[in-house]
């Protein structure tokens, strides 16, 4: 995940706003606790969707308290205090996916990525090995996910649905695990929230990926649709445009995967605030990332 999963800010309440910092606060201090200081800059607004959604099917109240800012101790902060169990496990989501991250930049990125990501990699190595005796299980599917990732990129032959399916999947096998076994919903949620991760994991691959067009036309990268369209460096930026309609397109359809499924479920609490990342939340971000090339050029 990518930080891609966020609210549309101007269209949530000011209470609604605050609940959601105060559940990204929450996190913040749950990853150095869990983790140590370091591993709270790998906090992003996808694995606080995550933890936001764990707590809205849950039983427990949403409470808050007013606190100073674990990183900047003058501002004041609100925090979550209800949901640790599910603060604990978006905290090693966080740094499991960070450090897998890291060890893609070392192979994909340039002179001055190559070097940070090095720098970086021993400080992730250890804090992912230290979440993996925590939720081995969550290590796993991360793990074997990725190689599968890299292996489906290596066929250049193939269709969109199948360079996305190691992403979607993984994340859909995330949200699948997350359940309680003694919920006495069990079942449904199982197959609700798996086709939600499903879905929104299709979804973070796909818009990552679109994001990227320019630059990995440059660098010669890999990317879907690049290869779908047959882009090169002389392609128009008409040419290019077309294909992020395209894209555009494929998004629309997997949020309204996402919608089908999120419907069926019953939340306690961050109902609002969920439907907002959903509805509003993704199709800005879709606005903003696919077509910020068009608005420069307006």
């Amino acid at each position: 995940m990518f930080g891609y999963i966020r609210p549309q800010k101007s269209e949530l309440l000011v209470r609604e706003y605050e609940q959601y910092k105060g559940v990204y606060c929450a996190l913040c201090r749950q990853l150095g606790k869990s983790y140590g200081i370091i591993s709270r800059l790998t906090l992003s607004y996808d694995c606080t969707f995550y933890a936001l959604l764990l707590m809205a099917l849950s039983d427990e109240c949403c409470e808050f308290e007013k606190g100073r800012c674990t990183v900047n101790p003058l501002k004041k902060c609100i925090f979550c205090k209800t949901g640790e169990k599910e603060l604990i496990k978006a905290s090693a989501i966080s740094v499991i996916l960070t450090y897998f991250k890291i060890r893609d930049d070392v192979v994909d990125s340039h002179f001055w990525g190559k070097l940070r990501a090095y720098l970086l990699l021993p400080i992730a190595s250890s804090i992912r090995k230290k979440a993996a005796r925590d939720f081995p299980k969550m290590d796993k599917i991360i793990s074997s996910a990725m190689e599968k990732q890299k292996l489906a990129e290596s066929d250049k032959n193939s269709v969109m649905d199948f360079y996305a399916e190691p992403s979607a999947k993984m994340l859909g096998e995330i949200f699948e695990l997350s359940v309680d076994k003694t919920d006495e919903n069990y079942t449904q949620k199982v197959r609700v929230l798996q086709q939600i991760g499903y879905f929104l994991g299709r979804w973070v691959y796909l818009i990552d990926a679109g994001d990227d067009i320019e630059k990995d036309i440059k660098n010669g990268s890999f990317n879907p649709y690049i290869l779908k369209y047959n882009l090169n460096a002389t392609s128009s930026q008409e040419d290019i445009m077309e294909v992020k309609k395209y894209a555009n397109q494929a998004l629309n359809l997997t949020i309204s995967q996402i919608t089908a499924a999120l419907n069926i479920l019953d939340f306690n609490c961050y109902d609002t605030i969920i439907k907002n990342v959903i509805f509003k939340g993704l199709p800005e971000i879709q606005k903003e990332l696919l077509y910020k090339k068009e608005k420069m050029h307006v």
